[in-house]
């Protein structure tokens, strides 16, 4: 894995009562053709094919029935290095919940999932509407069988949306957002970005796509992150290795790395740690380690 250079300043401040733990003073210009044919090896998923599927991993993981046989045999794969895994699932969606709770309570009524997977309750929409019943919310996925539940699901909640996209063109999902109405770009938006970007490749350019949402969105817009990181048990690692060349690859990074994900933002206390450090004191560490970090634009 390379490291993406990056300087940050640690500062002091408060911001919708929230303390501000750093401020990146780095920022990271979006790479010219992006946009341009996947690469040949581009891990998308085939919905007709018996292949490893992460949404189908992690809905596995979370209780769900939407998974395969190959699925579950990953799965049990992991669970038998670590069995805390389910756990983790858990710690993880509750660290979006309080993301999308944290937005939402700021006064964001716009939300943006970005490799959403498949539903499990509750979802974003559900969480947010908690707090505001007018929230727009728009999941996204590259997985057509995703965005096909996500369809079935929220065929009557006005206001939410299911779309199609590739988080490695960030420009076309902002493009489609934008010309579809489904997103107002000029007005706050809380974007997402749970257990995506560790499947991003280096060579596939992780920082950029953050870049890419943050030069677009509105001052006083979000971001969380939740991202593997390479600090976990090494047996757990390499058990991850077996997913090579499939749609649920993955790229865990350092607190380091996945800092510069936050490049331009303000990023809140606990600051990238661990995503049970973001619930409640008192949750026990886990072998496969869950960052998790919440920021804001300027």
């Amino acid at each position: 894995m390379s490291v993406y250079g990056s300087s940050t300043v640690r500062i002091g401040g408060s911001v919708e009562g929230t303390r501000l733990l750093w401020q990146s003073a780095t920022v990271t210009s979006v790479v010219e053709g992006m946009e341009g044919p996947a690469l040949e090896n581009d891990r998308t998923p085939h919905p007709f094919e018996d292949q490893l599927n992460s949404a189908r991993v992690y809905d596995y993981l979370l209780g769900g029935k939407d998974n395969r046989a190959i699925d579950r045999g990953m799965a049990h794969q992991m669970l038998s290095r670590a069995p805390e895994l389910k756990t983790l699932a858990w710690f993880t969606r509750s660290f979006l919940r309080t993301a999308v709770e944290m937005a939402a309570e700021a006064g964001i009524r716009q939300f943006i999932d970005l490799g959403s997977g498949i539903p499990n309750s509750p979802n974003v929409h559900e969480v947010a509407r908690e707090i505001e019943p007018t929230a727009r919310v728009v999941y996204v996925d590259y997985d057509p069988v995703v965005v096909a539940h996500c369809d079935a699901l929220l065929a009557k909640s006005p206001g939410v949306a299911a779309l199609l996209g590739d988080v490695r063109r960030p420009h076309d999902i902002l493009d489609q957002l934008n010309d579809r109405a489904l997103i107002d770009l000029d007005e706050p938006v809380a974007v997402m970005f749970i257990s995506v970007l560790h499947y991003v490749m280096d060579d596939e350019h992780p920082a950029e796509i953050t870049a890419a949402f943050r030069d677009r969105l509105a001052p006083g817009s979000y971001v969380a992150i939740a991202h593997g990181s390479s600090d976990s048990d090494p047996e757990i690692l390499q058990v991850l290795t077996g997913t090579n060349n499939t749609s649920a690859q993955v790229a865990f990074r350092s607190t380091a790395q996945t800092e510069t994900f936050l490049a331009g933002f303000e990023v809140f206390e606990p600051g990238v740690v661990p995503v049970q450090q973001w619930l409640r004191p008192g949750l026990p560490d886990t072998r496969m380690v869950m960052l998790g970090a919440i920021g804001r634009k300027p």
